[in-house]
């Protein structure tokens, strides 16, 4: 599995890079978005963008990590944090997945980018391992301190936050409003709360 990397290990160089090849990618696409483009973006020549990526996938795929490492760093941070399950997950969810695509929705060329995701599979794939690990993890102290067992419910942490995270992606490929997702991730949030609470 691929390990998400640290924002953090970013050094200011790349991090210049990253910044200006998102707002070239949104601002042109993937497809019409060159290395030049790039280059000029982050104030650098071409030759020294070259030492430090490959090619635009490179980037392409520099810029998701990054993106997909502070939405986990967001939802750990708002799952930690105070009031009640549902405010706290509700939280976590619009920081770190709906908030994260609004500005991809709001480009021209945001379905362009949002089709690639396929040719990001691998950090998806473990970046949603995280983010449910963390969601779980929120789900089994909440059962804790509510002195309810889920296995007598015939459920498990691993199982409600695979059961959310499964409803959140289907409700972003049915509805692009990011109100609407908000509306519709709440009463997913509700079910959940409600299999934590005492019968």
């Amino acid at each position: 599995m691929i390990e998400i990397e640290d924002i953090a290990d970013v050094d200011p160089k790349r991090a210049r890079i990253l910044d200006g090849a998102m707002k070239v990618f949104l601002a042109y696409g993937f497809a019409r978005t060159t290395m030049d483009d790039i280059a000029r973006a982050a104030d650098m020549s071409r030759p020294a963008l070259y030492l430090l990526f490959k090619n635009k996938t490179d980037i392409f795929r520099a810029i998701a990590m990054m993106l997909l490492s502070r939405s986990l760093k967001q939802a750990k941070t708002a799952l930690a944090g105070n009031g009640a399950f549902s405010e706290r997950m509700t939280r976590a969810i619009d920081e770190a997945l709906i908030s994260m695509t609004r500005t991809v929705h709001a480009s021209p060329h945001g379905a362009e980018l949002l089709d690639m995701k396929s040719s990001l599979a691998d950090l998806i794939g473990g970046w949603r391992s995280r983010f449910a690990e963390h969601v779980a993890a929120a789900i089994e102290s909440e059962a804790g301190r509510n002195g309810v067992d889920l296995t007598a419910k015939g459920l498990s942490a691993k199982l409600l936050a695979d059961m959310l995270l499964d409803g959140l992606e289907g409700m972003k490929m049915r509805i692009s409003d990011p109100d609407e997702q908000r509306r519709a991730a709440a009463a997913l949030i509700r079910v959940i709360d409600l299999a934590l609470q005492k019968s």
